[in-house]
């Protein structure tokens, strides 16, 4: 078992903090946001509080969970060893910062947790590929090594649908409601509708989501009608434009 030290306590930081639990680690998060990790130290018994420089000393792993002008201002003070493995979950930081902001510590590799990484089942990307987060995370969620940063970073920007496609789901869901008068009825459903596809989805394989399609295609049926609607009124190539939109941010070439 590790010693697992947290840099940053915010969202994503409890989350892997959570998904850590109960499996003989020795965790520490850092002070920097001290109700959140009061109440981590509160609900796990193997979750303690430091200082940033302690979390560092005392670690086999640091894990980054730090805005960028924070990581920026703060890592380069810290008490970095060589034999430390460090895994970043900040976007805007690339690997040659990091190089710098923590050195001598080499085995540094970029990852991108969500929230439900604290249940499982939340794909890893990674960018070196990152024996540590195998070991700390492997073993309940799919971890997948990409072949350079810069896919890394496509893959942040594949994150940002998030938001967008829930917006969207909960559209549907509102209008259930407004229909039939039971939002919680309403939620219920089109999370579980939604929620079973995208898990069948996940255990499939090449050309999934044309198959998908495929099979909801019906002519004149209700999702092959609600799909053209959607099309001519420009959803897909709008959330195109919008991940479009992320390429400069995070370092990648413009579309040809």
């Amino acid at each position: 078992m590790a010693r697992v030290g947290f840099l940053g306590t915010g969202e994503i930081a409890s989350q892997m903090v959570r998904g850590l639990a109960g499996q003989g680690h020795a965790i520490m998060v850092s002070d920097r946001n001290a109700d959140v990790a009061r109440s981590l130290a509160g609900d796990h018994i193997e979750v303690s509080i430091a200082s940033n420089a302690e979390v560092v000393r005392e670690s086999d792993i640091v894990i980054l969970c730090l805005m960028a002008p924070v990581a920026r201002t703060v890592l380069a003070d810290l008490p970095w060893r060589a034999d430390l493995a460090v895994i970043s979950v900040m976007v805007d930081v690339p690997l040659s910062d990091l190089a710098r902001l923590c050195a001598p510590a080499t085995d540094i590799a970029l990852t991108i947790p969500l929230p439900f990484i604290a249940t499982g089942g939340c794909p890893l990307p990674v960018y070196p590929a990152s024996p540590a987060l195998q070991a700390l995370f492997g073993d309940r969620n799919p971890v997948l090594p990409v072949p350079s940063e810069m896919a890394l970073n496509a893959h942040f920007a594949a994150t940002a649908m998030c938001a967008p496609m829930i917006a969207m789901v909960k559209s549907g869901s509102d209008w259930l409601a407004e229909v039939t008068g039971d939002k919680a009825g309403a939620e219920a459903y089109v999370a579980a509708l939604i929620g079973g596809f995208i898990s069948a989805l996940a255990a499939e394989e090449d050309d999934r989501f044309d198959r998908a399609l495929q099979s909801l295609a019906t002519e004149g049926g209700l999702n092959s009608t609600l799909r053209r609607h959607m099309d001519v009124a420009g959803a897909p190539k709008a959330l195109q434009d919008g991940m479009d939109g992320l390429r400069g941010r995070l370092g990648l070439p413009d579309r040809g």
